[in-house]
């Protein structure tokens, strides 16, 4: 049976050391001290260690059944659930006008990591309903957000995001589902949507669906989809359940990982549909809740890595195996821990440095949004555009990776049921494909937020890194261990993004094969930033005599790992990109 243990110091650290939410002017975060995020993040902890992540093995086992139109979860999942819904969890920081608790985003995303790491697919349930009530609040009429945001923040109501249809994924121009209008103003949806997570289940009194389908006789391809909410049960005016819509589960889905999330085939059959937004306006609310999801599961990939990460060092801690290549560390033993070797302590580095330098990029990212929807602060936005694709898709390629790693530590062990490691694998897996694959993210990067307004993001990040580094020139042993290569790193992405101006509009091939390689060279430089901030700050902490000098001398060590293992992945990255697309498009189909 596996264990998950919150990493709440890591995550003070982040929050009042790395980023001094405290200090920061931005509204509502002078309220976060020390003493409010802790008594959060503890509170968080212990729910997902003893409440959630004991059922995290007992949903892989047991999945979701369909019987008779209902689907239901495994044991343990409802009641769970409810106590999720009743600490306030599930609108900590929404709306107060609707009964959420305002709380910042950069302390919400901490809670939200934990929910990923011990449970994830019973904390897709609230998340996704998160997202929807975004879009409707974002793009709903006031009517509409008095009707739904009220129980969909308190999660006594859930939410689903409907996109894809079986002839259709990413190119969404294709979709068949159509809604004809009434004369009452409103729609009759009729389609079929597929890969729909949490589409039926019985955690909740009634479920919210946003669903994306073309009026007829709109305009073609995307720019005539519309978006609209279509409730499971009608809702009667004075805000009580009425009958069921016309809406159906026509089956859920076999899948490789997440089986205690219902992911389902939704049938319309000319349900009740209420616009939500404007005509032929639906990808722009859509994308409301699909911004939010996509940092969202970027958080998966961080959080399977974080909770497979934590049993791989118990068991390389307890399992004896071989002797150290000097000599016997424990001689009283049969043979010495797995940890003694080299070769596990690179691998569980590797895991450690990912973990905690993803924390601080998708932190530091969170503030930025923040500092958004704060402050309107246009810059921040645009930098949160900018690195959306690269949370998304950098941290759930690299939290897979970091899985398997974790995998190996247990040898034979790991590939069998009984340890549970396997689990943290297949569920890590979805996080690669949905919310747009990343592919889809690569090219998202490349071919549109690299070059937004001129590409005055992507200069003002690079401006970011670039004052850091001249800030802190004179400190030696900084320079020395990390901004040397960071400037290194830095250098080889824009390099890149130079490639791309230079070639990209002469043959858009170059661009999009080098696509996928610049967005891991921008995690890498990203995580590079993080830990060379975090490695300032720890090392004056230690210059100043700091009672938890164990914390920050080994903080030190893990981002020393990172910058000299993970960084030089830059110049690889930059080189595939340089070589073009010629042996890449030189391939026809028959080739293969």
């Amino acid at each position: 049976m596996t264990t998950y243990t919150a990493p709440t110091k890591d995550m003070a650290f982040v929050l009042h050391e790395l980023l001094e939410i405290e200090k920061q002017e931005i509204p509502g975060y002078s309220d976060l001290t020390p003493d409010f995020t802790s008594a959060i993040l503890e509170e968080a902890g212990k729910l997902n260690s003893e409440i959630l992540h004991p059922l995290n093995a007992i949903g892989d086992k047991e999945g979701c059944r369909l019987e008779n139109g209902v689907v239901y979860t495994p044991t343990g999942f409802k009641e769970a659930f409810n106590q999720i819904r009743l600490g306030g969890w599930t609108g900590i920081d929404c709306d107060p006008k609707y009964g959420g608790q305002g709380i910042p985003s950069v302390l919400a995303m901490q809670t939200a990591e934990m929910f990923a790491s011990s449970n994830q697919a019973l904390a897709m349930y609230h998340g996704l309903t998160h997202g929807a009530q975004s879009a409707i609040s974002a793009h709903g009429t006031d009517a509409q957000k008095e009707t739904y945001l009220p129980n969909m923040i308190s999660c006594k109501w859930t939410g689903t995001m409907n996109l894809t249809e079986p002839h259709c994924g990413t190119d969404l121009g294709l979709m068949r589902t159509k809604a004809e209008a009434n004369k009452n103003g409103l729609y009759k949806i009729t389609g079929q949507k597929i890969f729909i997570s949490a589409g039926e289940h019985d955690l909740s009194e009634n479920i919210i669906h946003l669903v994306l389908a073309k009026i007829p006789n709109g305009p073609d391809g995307i720019k005539g989809v519309s978006l609209f909410i279509v409730p499971k049960y009608l809702i009667n005016e004075d805000g009580t359940l009425g009958v069921r819509n016309n809406l159906s589960v026509g089956s859920i889905e076999e899948k490789m990982g997440i089986h205690g999330n219902s992911t389902c085939v939704m049938n319309y059959d000319g349900a009740t549909a209420y616009l939500l937004g404007e005509e032929h306006k639906g990808m722009r609310a859509m994308f409301t809740m699909m911004n939010e999801a996509r940092l969202g599961v970027g958080l998966q990939g961080l959080g399977q890595a974080e909770v497979a990460y934590q049993n791989a060092v118990s068991y390389a801690k307890d399992r004896l195996q071989g002797r150290d290549i000097t000599g016997a560390k424990h001689p009283q033993k049969p043979a010495d821990p797995l940890i003694v070797h080299p070769d596990i302590k690179r691998n569980l580095l590797a895991q450690k440095s990912f973990i905690e330098g993803a924390r601080a990029f998708t932190s530091w990212s969170a503030m930025l949004f923040d500092k958004y929807e704060r402050e309107d602060d246009k810059s921040a936005d645009g930098i949160v555009s900018l690195l959306t694709p690269v949370v998304k898709g950098f941290l759930t390629d690299m939290g897979y990776d970091m899985t398997i790693q974790a995998q190996q530590i247990y040898g034979g062990h790991g590939y069998i049921e009984e340890h549970g490691m396997s689990q943290f694998t297949r569920d890590a897996r979805i996080a690669m494909i949905y919310e747009g694959t990343n592919a889809i993210q690569a090219l998202d990067l490349v071919g549109r937020k690299l070059g937004k307004d001129n590409g005055k993001h992507a200069l003002s990040f690079f401006e970011i890194i670039t004052s850091f580094i001249d800030e802190n020139k004179d400190n030696l042993p900084l320079n020395d261990k990390f901004l040397e290569k960071l400037k290194l790193g830095s250098k080889d992405l824009q390099t890149a993004s130079l490639y791309f101006m230079q070639n990209g509009m002469k043959n858009p091939y170059d661009a999009l094969a080098g696509s996928y390689d610049f967005m891991h060279m921008m995690g890498h430089v990203c995580l590079g930033l993080m830990w060379s901030r975090m490695a300032k700050i720890s090392m004056k902490k230690l210059e100043e005599n700091c009672s938890n000098s164990a914390f920050y001398k080994t903080k030190i060590k893990t981002g020393e790992f990172y910058m000299e293992r993970w960084m030089p992945m830059t110049s690889l990255h930059l080189n595939r990109i340089q070589s073009g697309s010629k042996t890449i498009m030189s391939m026809n189909a028959e080739d293969f």
